[in-house]
C-alpha cells in the first residue's frame, strides 16, 4: 500500500508542481530581458521597475480571490485557469510593441502567480502527514529549477544572438533576443494545461463539497482501499466543526480573523513578509545586473547567474531531504542566520568599491564599442569615485539618456575596483540559505496551519501580504540602487533578516509529523 501512496501521490505532486516550474521561469527571465528591453523602450528606472515587478502587482490582484475561487470550482480548475494564463502572458510579452502592452501581458502572467498558493493547498490535501514536508517541497524544487533554466536560455539566446548564422538573423534572434527570451515560456504553459487533465480532484475539497464518492475514489487511488478508509473518517471527523459549504465568504473571513485562529495567522503573515523583505526576488529578478554593479560585465553576469541558480536547485533539494526529519522551524532560523550574514557580507563588498575611469579604460572600451562618446567621460577621467551613487550621477550627468543606458554597463566594468569574488560568494551564501529555508518552508507551512475548511481564503490572505511585500521591494530595488547605492541597500536586507530571525524564533512551532486535522487542533489550542 505504501508503494501506492507514494507512486500516485508523487506523480500528481509532479504534474501540480509543474506550475512551479513555470513560475520560476516567469519570475527570473526577466533578469536576462530588462536591459534589452530598457534600451528598446527607453525605460526610465521607474518604468523598470513596473516592468519586472507588474506580474507580482497581478499575483496580487489574482491572490484576492484565488482561495474562494478555488474553493468554489476546485483546486483543480483554478490552476487549469493559471495555466491558460502563463500561455497568454508569454504569447502576448513575446509580442508586445510598446512600454504599456508589456506592462499588461506581464500583468496577466502575474496573475498566474496565484498557483503557488493552489499548488502546495492541493498537494498537502493528497499527502499523508509523514510525507507531506517532502512532497509540497516538490513545488519549491521545481521553482528553483525554472529559475535555474531561464538563466541558461537567457545565456544560451544572448550568444546565440552574436552569432552570424543566416536562420538567427532570419527568425530576428539577433534583433529581438529579448522577445524569444519572453515568448518561451509558451511550451510548457502549454504541456501544463494538458497535464492538468489528468489529475483528480482533491479529496478533501470534495468532502466538504459533499461528494463522497468520488472522494473515497479518489483516496483509494492515492492510499489503497485501507489506508483510503482511514484518512475518510479521520477528515469527516474533522468536518463538522468547520463545514465548507454552509459557510460564506464572510463567515470565513471572521473566522480567520477570530481569536482562536490568531496564532495560525500570526504565523503565516511573519514569514510571508520574512520571505520577500530579505531579498530574495531582488537577487533572482536582478542578478545579471548585481553583478553588472560588481565590474564583471554583461556576459559573465549571465554565466555567474547561472552558477546562483545552480547553487538554487542543490539547496532546494537538501530542504527536500531534511524538511521531514530535522522539521520547518530549525531549518528557517539556519537559514535567516546565514541570509543575514550573507547579506552584510555583500554590503561590505560593495563598500569597499572604488570606481575609476581613465584612459587606459577608454582605450579598452573602445575596442568593444566603437562609437562610445568618449568625449563627454573627459572631465571625469582620472578622479576616483568611492561611492558608486556619485560615480553613478556623474555618469548620467555626462551622457545622454540612451548613451546612459547603452553604456552604463561597459563604464562599471572597466572603472570598478572591488572584491568582487566577495560579492558572489555572499549571494551564493544568501541564495543556500534561502533554498534551504524559507523558500519552502513558507509554503509547506501555508498549506499546513489552517483549518480545511478556510485553508483557501487564509492562504489567500497570506499570499496577499506576501505579493504585497514582493511587489514592494522589486518596485523600489531599481531606485535604491541608483540613489543609496549596492551597499546600504544589501545593509537594509540584513537587518530585515534579523529582525525575521527573531519573528520566527519567537512565534513559529514545529508542525512536522502531524495531520492537518492535528495541526488545526493543537494551533487553535494555543490561541486559548
Amino acid at each position: 500500500m505504501t508503494s501506492l501512496s507514494i507512486s500516485n501521490a508523487l506523480k500528481y505532486t509532479l504534474i501540480v508542481s509543474l506550475g512551479g516550474f513555470i513560475f520560476g521561469f516567469d519570475a527570473s527571465v526577466i533578469s536576462g530581458a530588462i536591459g534589452f528591453i530598457s534600451e528598446a523602450f527607453q525605460l526610465t528606472p521607474w518604468q523598470q521597475g513596473i516592468v519586472v515587478s507588474a506580474p507580482t502587482l497581478g499575483g496580487l490582484v489574482a491572490t484576492l480571490i484565488a482561495g474562494p475561487v478555488a474553493d468554489a470550482i476546485g483546486r483543480k480548475q483554478t490552476l487549469l485557469m493559471t495555466a491558460c494564463l502563463y500561455f497568454v502572458s508569454a504569447i502576448g510579452s513575446a509580442f508586445a510593441t510598446s512600454f504599456e502592452a508589456l506592462v499588461i501581458a506581464r500583468f496577466i502572467g502575474g496573475m498566474a502567480f496565484c498557483s503557488l498558493m493552489v499548488a502546495p493547498m492541493y498537494i498537502a490535501e493528497i499527502s499523508l502527514a509523514d510525507q507531506r514536508g517532502r512532497l509540497v517541497s516538490v513545488n519549491q524544487l521545481n521553482i528553483v529549477v525554472g529559475l535555474f533554466i531561464s538563466y541558461f536560455t537567457n545565456y544560451f539566446l544572448l550568444q546565440l544572438s552574436h552569432s552570424e548564422a543566416m536562420w538567427v538573423s532570419g527568425w530576428q534572434i539577433d534583433t529581438q533576443t529579448w522577445r524569444w527570451m519572453l515568448g518561451v515560456e509558451a511550451l510548457p504553459a502549454l504541456a501544463w494545461i494538458l497535464l492538468l487533465l489528468l489529475l483528480p480532484r482533491s479529496p478533501r475539497w470534495l468532502l466538504m463539497k459533499d461528494q463522497q464518492l468520488e472522494a473515497k475514489r479518489t483516496l483509494t487511488r492515492l492510499f489503497g482501499s485501507n489506508n483510503a478508509q482511514q484518512q475518510l473518517d479521520a477528515i469527516q471527523a474533522a468536518l463538522p466543526k468547520l463545514q465548507l459549504s454552509s459557510l460564506s465568504l464572510a463567515r470565513k473571513m471572521g473566522s480567520l480573523f477570530s481569536k482562536r485562529l490568531r496564532v495560525p495567522l500570526m504565523v503565516g503573515v511573519v514569514l510571508a513578509i520574512a520571505q520577500q523583505v530579505t531579498g530574495i526576488n531582488v537577487v533572482f529578478f536582478y542578478a545579471p545586473t548585481i553583478f553588472e554593479q560588481s565590474g564583471i560585465g554583461t556576459d559573465a553576469a549571465f554565466m555567474q547567474a547561472i552558477w546562483i541558480g545552480l547553487i538554487n536547485v542543490v539547496f532546494t533539494i537538501v530542504a527536500l531531504l531534511t524538511i521531514d526529519k530535522l522539521g520547518r522551524r530549525p531549518l528557517l532560523l539556519i537559514g535567516l542566520t546565514g541570509i543575514c550574514f550573507s547579506m552584510a557580507l555583500c554590503s561590505w563588498g560593495f563598500k569597499q568599491a572604488s570606481y575609476q575611469l581613465n584612459t587606459a579604460h577608454i582605450a579598452e572600451i573602445k575596442t568593444e564599442v566603437a562609437d562610445f562618446p568618449a568625449h563627454a567621460l573627459a572631465p571625469i577621467l582620472g578622479q576616483t569615485f568611492t561611492s558608486d551613487v556619485a560615480f553613478n550621477d556623474a555618469i548620467k550627468q555626462r551622457l545622454t539618456a540612451d548613451e546612459y543606458r547603452q553604456y552604463k554597463s561597459v563604464i562599471f566594468a572597466h572603472s570598478i575596483n572591488m572584491p568582487a569574488k566577495l560579492v558572489l560568494l555572499g549571494i551564493s551564501l544568501f541564495v543556500a540559505s534561502f533554498a534551504m529555508s524559507l523558500g519552502p518552508v513558507m509554503w509547506v507551512m501555508f498549506s499546513e496551519i489552517f483549518p480545511n475548511a478556510i485553508r483557501a481564503v487564509a492562504i489567500s490572505v497570506v499570499g496577499v501580504i506576501n505579493n504585497a511585500a514582493s511587489f514592494t521591494v522589486q518596485l523600489v530595488f531599481p531606485w535604491e540602487l541608483e540613489y543609496l547605492g549596492a551597499s546600504t541597500t544589501f545593509l537594509l536586507y540584513s537587518l530585515f533578516s534579523l529582525l525575521s530571525f527573531a519573528l520566527v524564533f519567537l512565534f513559529v512551532e514545529e508542525t512536522k509529523g502531524k495531520s492537518l486535522e492535528q495541526l488545526s487542533e493543537s494551533l487553535e489550542a494555543r490561541a486559548g
